[in-house]
């Protein structure tokens, strides 16, 4: 498939997504959900890949959302760009450099690690263009925030700037746009040198574990640990560890 809004790219163990449209701030249309869900497909069916950096293509937009232009005339809500996020099975790091609004906040909300520039604004607009969010955002942002600070940015659609995002959680680090991808890279390759299906089983707990009662969390975990003990990169890692060498894991 021929990418129009994405930029896809290959980078070792690392898959690089980056959002191509500045010249419309980065908003989603439908051609981008297309071409995301592709991706997505196409990084789950990549055994060679570990770890996934979704970011945008300038310096004023991670994304304003959703393109209104595109969307104000359908019926049928605009397509998700959350859920094929939200299925990747290996880790997801977004570098936010710049405004994540709307759907564009959504969409950083399905990535498992968010890191943003300083610059960056965030808000859930939503409410005061007579409707609510479709992609997420209901669910996964009291999740993260808790629920006091999820219904206050939701109610009012107020932005709220990088500091504040991460006092409250929404964000994992603030950092300056040189800094950035220097720093998702990094955090991207140490994730990628570690054992796969650990990655993978980590995640998996963590995520499906927030659905569960704490039994059912605890039951699942060891589950996936028992599951660890079928694999070559466990043995590995227990052998390097004895031996006092760095492990070669295989992703088997």
């Amino acid at each position: 498939m021929r990418y129009e809004t994405l930029l896809y790219r290959k980078a070792e163990a690392v898959r690089l997504i980056s959002i191509n449209r500045p010249e419309a701030d980065n908003a989603i249309n439908m051609r981008l959900a297309e071409e995301l869900a592709d991706v997505c497909a196409d990084v789950n069916r990549d055994e060679m890949a570990r770890v996934v950096i979704i970011t945008g293509v300038g310096e004023k937009a991670f994304s304003v959302g959703a393109d209104l232009k595109e969307f104000s005339l359908q019926i049928a809500k605009p397509p998700s760009v959350a859920a094929p996020v939200a299925s990747l099975t290996i880790p997801v790091i977004v570098a936010i450099n710049g405004d994540a609004l709307g759907q564009g906040l959504e969409l950083a909300l399905a990535c498992d690690l968010r890191i943003a520039v300083e610059t960056a604004r965030f808000a859930l607009n939503h409410v005061a263009l007579g409707f609510i969010p479709w992609d997420g955002a209901t669910q996964r942002l009291p999740r993260l925030v808790g629920r006091a600070k999820a219904m206050e940015m939701l109610l009012t659609g107020q932005h709220i700037d990088a500091t504040e995002a991460y006092h409250i959680g929404l964000i994992h680090r603030v950092v300056s746009r040189e800094e950035l991808m220097p720093l998702v890279m990094d955090m991207a390759q140490a994730i990628a040198a570690k054992a796969l299906f650990a990655v993978k089983y980590a995640k998996e707990a963590i995520c499906k574990g927030l659905d569960l009662t704490l039994e059912q969390g605890l039951r699942l975990e060891a589950d996936l640990y028992c599951l660890l003990h079928t694999t070559e990169d466990r043995t590995e890692g227990i052998r390097a560890f004895l031996e006092k060498r760095p492990p070669k894991f295989q992703g088997k």
